[in-house]
């Protein structure tokens, strides 16, 4: 009896697994408990008791975070809107690189030949790190905010190409075929068909990596990719923790703020 002959007020049955099923779940989680207890000592979190054994030296320096100086705060906030202008240029450079390939990655869109070697690409830009990244343009261009966005561009020109192919493999067909059956060309298929039902999300893709680049170009700031990160490096180097909490204060209302402008732009998409 399937669900919709049952009688008024019944509880249909949960479906239920076969015994194939049951034994790879098994295998798989007990695989990934497996890995978990091998790994304990790779990660060494045995020495996890030296967070309360050397309890003096971690409230010195606790109290020292909880006391920020902000007599220098014109020049946090100054390396902080460089931070942010960092990231604002990257993921801009990011969006009209991953815009080609997301569509010639995507296969409802693109031939086999063309969507393999850009898939390649995208996986080769997300797998090395935006520090690695920024040290090479260190080097070409020296010091500056300019390897940081340069960083930023191509690693997230690879993560948002990813999610644009994504989204574009699983668009409606109809429009699309609404367009060609006008006779229209690839391209307006494309701009006509395809673009209008992935732009929103798109754009918030987009936001999102916004969002994230925003506390990656703090990061790039010490190999001196520019920004507050630079400013951070210096202060820990010298032992200045209270500086070193007013930086992080700094960031953390700036990240805030930035997500809560995200979220607004983000509702108006809908």
């Amino acid at each position: 009896m399937t669900d919709a002959a049952l009688p008024a007020g019944s509880i249909p049955k949960p479906p239920s697994k076969s015994a194939g099923a049951w034994a790879l779940d098994i295998l798989i989680w007990g695989g990934v408990l497996a890995l978990l207890i091998y790994s304990v000592g790779d990660v060494d979190l045995a020495n996890i008791g030296k967070l309360f054994s050397n309890a003096e030296s971690t409230r010195t320096f606790a109290q020292e975070l909880l006391r920020p100086d902000f007599t220098d705060w014109r020049i946090f906030v100054e390396k902080m809107w460089e931070t942010i202008q960092i990231a604002l240029w990257g993921t801009f450079i990011a969006v009209f690189a991953a815009v080609p390939m997301g569509l010639a990655a995507a296969r409802n869109v693109s031939p086999i030949w063309v969507v393999t070697p850009v898939r390649w690409l995208m996986n080769l830009l997300r797998s090395i790190p935006d520090l690695v990244i920024g040290l090479l343009f260190v080097v070409a261009v020296g010091l500056g905010p300019l390897p940081g966005v340069l960083a930023i561009a191509l690693n997230t020109a690879g993560v948002l190409a990813k999610l644009f192919s994504e989204a574009v493999e699983s668009i409606d067909k109809g429009p699309v075929e609404g367009v060609r059956a006008t006779g229209a060309t690839k391209l307006h298929e494309i701009v006509w068909g395809v673009i209008p039902q992935v732009a929103p999300l798109w754009t918030s893709f987009a936001l999102y990596r916004f969002e994230s680049n925003s506390r990656s170009a703090t990061v790039l700031g010490l190999i001196g990719a520019g920004g507050i990160g630079q400013v951070l490096f210096d202060r820990m180097n010298a032992f200045d923790f209270r500086d070193v909490s007013a930086i992080v204060v700094v960031v953390v209302i700036a990240v805030t703020l930035i997500d809560m402008l995200s979220q607004a732009m983000r509702k108006r998409l809908l």
